[in-house]
């Protein structure tokens, strides 16, 4: 049976048995990678995955249930479920079920490429062998390159029992290489990605050079004095710095006592020069949809303008207990999963500075180009962070020498209320959030 048959079907049965309001969230997904070392593939995937959430209100409550099996058998075992579940909770949470907009309020977003599905496998193979070959063509100082690309393809449908009837498609594609060199007992390694829905943007020998010409510049790397530096984030280290923080900006978390930002809304929380946006109607990027899990129509927001928090991230649940309107953030990591909230193309506004023009702007600092260790050295809730980091000396607005072994500390929200500059240079790397270089006045390291 097709899912639109069957949530018909469902949603009918459903009322015999006592469900009020009635939805199903359908997702069906194909994957695809692959990788190579030492001329080798190493890893192949081709992965299908096909499922429906179904959630209904009765008495107040809300229940759940899932399943793969879309025959009259999955039917009733669906609805059992859902009771069983619903019998349960807690009485009524604020969930409620979406009553549908507007057509016109749903923005129309063509987030699928027709040409990437037709990318042979062959193709793809090629092109990580090629990536691979590349690499150690550029140095002999080059010790080891992993390569792999991969795409993935889905859809997406929600109906519900008020008339609600939405779908959307979307793919895209990322290839990664990580570079290891050695000199001596030096060994360094290096990182560089790709990511759009058109293959033919999938540079073999940009993407070889990107990571082998860092990694060999990070020899010889030593640590600084320990104190406080002026420090540019450069745009990678950026977003991934947003990226681990991200969860502050939901409602749901600040309601849970989860986030600095509980009762903020309108407040300064950063530099007057930094604005983050939330935008789903960037059809470039992985989380482009004219809705969310909720059905609720999306839109582009700022979330911090000129420093100020304008908005926190809601879903409808969170929304009713503000007082306010959803922004369309009902976010579900996978089909089975429960609504939360979650940012869709979250990204700082970039400025107008290139690249030189922060290092002169610092004129004697650091560059950070990598910090690892975000899931258990920053803390989302404090905003606290400790790293291991590593980056580029500066000296007059110049790069002298590569640093290691160090430790960059402070606050998250401290941190970017000290953003000085904003580069021009705006990435999302192969995901959905994104940031420019930031030069950031002050921030301590540890280091010799």
């Amino acid at each position: 049976m097709d899912v639109q048959s069957f949530a018909k079907a469902l949603f009918t049965r459903g009322r015999t048995v006592g469900f009020r309001d009635m939805e199903v969230y359908a997702s069906s997904r194909n994957q695809f990678r692959v990788g190579v070392f030492k001329t080798e593939i190493d890893s192949y995937t081709l992965a299908e995955s096909r499922g429906l959430m179904f959630r209904g209100l009765i008495n107040g409550k809300m229940g759940y249930s899932f399943t793969e099996n879309l025959a009259d058998e999955g039917m009733e075992t669906l609805l059992k479920d859902a009771l069983e579940n619903a019998a349960i909770m807690d009485g009524d949470e604020g969930e409620e079920i979406f009553t549908g907009a507007a057509p016109d309020n749903y923005t129309h977003i063509d987030a699928f490429s027709e040409s990437l599905p037709e990318v042979p496998a062959s193709e793809k193979i090629a092109w990580v062998k090629a990536v691979e070959e590349q690499a150690y063509a550029l140095d002999n100082r080059v010790f080891t390159a992993q390569v792999s690309v991969g795409d993935t393809s889905g859809e997406t449908l929600i109906m519900n029992s008020h008339g609600l009837k939405l779908s959307h498609r979307d793919n895209f594609a990322a290839g990664y290489i990580s570079a290891v060199v050695k000199e001596g007992a030096d060994t360094k390694q290096s990182y560089a990605f790709v990511a759009a829905r058109d293959f033919s943007r999938f540079d073999a020998a940009k993407l070889a050079k990107e990571a082998v010409e860092e990694a060999l510049s990070l020899l010889g790397a030593e640590p600084v004095p320990s104190g406080n530096y002026p420090v540019i984030l450069r745009k990678d280290v950026a977003l991934t710095f947003l990226s681990a923080f991200a969860s502050s900006f939901s409602a749901d978390a600040a309601q849970k006592g989860m986030s600095l930002l509980k009762g903020k809304v309108n407040e300064r929380i950063m530099s007057e020069i930094v604005t983050i946006m939330d935008d789903p109607h960037l059809a470039e990027r992985p989380n482009a949809a004219p809705f969310d899990a909720e059905g609720f129509p999306t839109r582009k927001k700022a979330v911090v303008e000129g420093g100020v928090l304008i908005t926190l991230l809601h879903n409808q649940k969170t929304a009713k207990k503000e007082g306010v309107m959803s922004t369309g953030n009902a976010h579900k990591a996978a089909y089975n999963a429960p609504v939360g909230v979650a940012p869709s193309n979250f990204y700082i506004v970039p400025g107008r500075n290139c690249y030189q023009a922060l290092l002169t702007a610092m004129g004697d600092g650091l560059v950070i180009t990598s910090i690892q260790g975000t899931h258990a050295g920053a803390n989302p809730v404090s905003g606290d962070f400790s790293l291991s980091a590593y980056g580029y000396l500066v000296k007059g607005g110049q790069i002298v020498r590569p640093v290691n072994q160090i430790t960059i500390a402070g606050n998250f929200f401290a941190m970017l209320s000290d953003v000085r500059a904003i580069g021009d240079d705006l990435d999302f790397g192969v995901g959905a959030i994104g940031a420019p270089s930031l030069f950031i006045g002050s921030l301590a390291v540890a280091g010799t």
